[in-house]
């Protein structure tokens, strides 16, 4: 273990790391982001979804360091007497954990089918690539919505739970094309080489040589994609919570909380969406940030 921790550092990706200031910023406001979100009940100052602890008598309170804005809430409170500020948290938390869900079912579907489409050929490579061709005939926010529709009406009634399975298989199902048809990329030029060739004549199952062999040196290029699409996932969640069609209201995500406090956005209980949006941009800004540095750092061209 301490031999691979000091290949790592040793490593040119973690030399460019730190040779990039962008980089370690994006990261140092991720990593922030993503440990104020996973440890919210306990860094939240409140625990806004507790009914009990609400007051409606500090509904719409500004910021703390407007005239009358109160020092327990930093950022405001929204039309329910919120914290807004934990809110953000306990939200950012639900968006992280769908974005991250989705973006690994998205990977597994693609990577699983790149793989088969590449491997095999013939009648399988047409048909997968077909329906990725249908599958990107369609805009990605349109299949989200249109599979989520389609269980809310199948499950009316359905518990929180289902409720955000629902939701990840909505936005997966929308994200799995790119996956598949860059490993599928990949793989027909791995599936040529000598190694691949030596396992055949060998016996090896082709399975094994598919998974075992294949799949290790075309994932390069899906580490990156899905560094990138996270962020894509995120903001596709926040538009379909935007649009009332996300998560479960009883569990606000960013998107839910932007679409409260544009309600008030007019009537100048501005801070009410601003913040959200504003944790919503800089979350999805790092990891694509992120995303750019890893695209160049595992790029041999660019060293």
């Amino acid at each position: 273990m301490a031999n691979r921790v000091q290949r790592f550092f040793d490593s040119d990706v973690w030399f460019s790391f730190r040779n990039s200031p962008v980089a370690m910023v994006a990261a140092l406001v991720a990593l922030l982001c993503a440990f104020c979100a996973f440890f919210a009940p306990w860094v939240a100052p409140h625990n806004p979804f507790d009914l009990a602890a609400l007051d409606l008598s500090d509904a719409r309170l500004p910021p703390a360091w407007s005239d009358e804005g109160q020092t327990r809430y930093l950022l405001g409170t929204d039309d329910q007497g919120r914290d807004i500020l934990s809110a953000l948290m306990y939200g950012a938390r639900i968006s992280l954990l769908v974005g991250l869900a989705s973006v690994l079912l998205s990977v597994v579907i693609g990577v699983g089918l790149g793989l088969l489409s590449g491997f095999v050929g013939g009648r399988v490579d047409a048909l997968i690539m077909r329906t990725c061709d249908v599958m990107l005939s369609f805009p990605s926010i349109l299949v989200a919505l249109l599979i989520d529709g389609v269980g809310r009406a199948l499950f009316p009634n359905a518990h929180d739970t289902l409720a955000f399975a629902v939701l990840i298989l909505a936005i997966s199902l929308s994200g799995w094309v790119q996956y598949a048809r860059t490993v599928r990329g990949s793989t027909l030029v791995e599936r040529n080489k000598e190694y691949v060739q030596a396992a055949r004549v060998v016996g090896v199952d082709p399975w094994r040589i598919m998974f075992r062999h294949v799949m290790p040196n075309v994932m390069g290029p899906v580490l990156v994609l899905a560094t990138i699409q996270v962020a894509t996932a995120i903001l596709t969640e926040a538009t379909l919570s935007f649009l009332g069609v996300g998560v479960p209201p009883t569990s606000p995500s960013l998107g839910t909380l932007i679409r409260i406090g544009n309600d008030f956005l007019f009537s100048g209980e501005w801070w009410i969406t601003i913040f959200p949006g504003l944790v919503l941009v800089l979350i999805a800004l790092s990891v694509n940030l992120l995303g750019d540095w890893l695209r160049d750092a595992l790029n041999p061209r660019l060293r």
